[in-house]
């Protein structure tokens, strides 16, 4: 048998020809097998026919085994050529020849070098995405520590101007100075507050574009 792989071969047939080979040896084998049967059984009916005969059926079977031993050391030295002749023009692909569904690497042929470079991009790529998806995993994670913050900020910011409302009804002049420090801190909480949805904002949008 061939020890050529002939794997595009398989590719077309669905098996390999080394496979088919063997199929058909097993077969030619097991008919010379019978065949033999049948002749044995046939010459041992012919010599019930003959009275007196000495040739025994033992004799017959080892005369039989003797022949099928012929003809199968003869068979398999013509099998061999036979399988030959198939390999290499029946059941073997030329080297010219492309399969349908190969015909994209025709259309666009890469060398080794070339598709080392594309693996080595893809993987670059999926580098990136795993670094942009942890990254976005973060902002997520920095969002919500904001929202907590706002929350915060826009409870104190609540209760500076209620404050300021009691002390404006009261007009308790005590606290004037208070009022203005209150007041400029009340602008600072509302800077922090709008640099907070700013920042939301881009995270927001950072997470879409993801």
């Amino acid at each position: 048998m061939s020890v050529n792989p002939m794997a595009y071969e398989a590719q077309f047939f669905g098996f390999t020809p080394q496979t088919c080979m063997l199929r058909i040896y097993i077969a030619f084998q097991d008919c010379l097998f019978e065949m033999m049967q049948v002749v044995e059984s046939v010459i041992l009916k012919k010599l019930d026919g003959f009275p007196g005969c000495k040739i025994s059926p033992f004799q017959i079977r080892k005369s039989t085994e003797k022949f099928l031993l012929f003809m199968r050391e003869h068979f398999d030295k013509l099998f061999s050529k036979m399988e030959e002749v198939l390999l290499q023009l029946v059941l073997n692909i030329p080297k010219n020849v492309l399969l349908p569904e190969d015909k994209v690497h025709e259309q666009y042929p890469y060398s080794e070098e070339q598709f080392q470079a594309l693996q080595d991009e893809i993987h670059q790529l999926q580098e990136q995405y795993r670094a942009e998806a942890s990254a976005g995993q973060a902002l997520r994670a920095e969002l919500e520590e904001q929202k907590a913050v706002r929350a915060e900020l826009e409870k104190i910011l609540q209760w500076f101007d209620g404050l300021e409302n009691i002390c404006r009804e009261h007009g308790t002049g005590n606290f004037k100075e208070s009022f203005a420090f209150l007041t400029r801190n009340s602008k600072k909480l509302q800077d922090v507050l709008k640099d907070v949805e700013e920042k939301s904002k881009k995270i927001k949008q950072h997470d879409q574009l993801l």
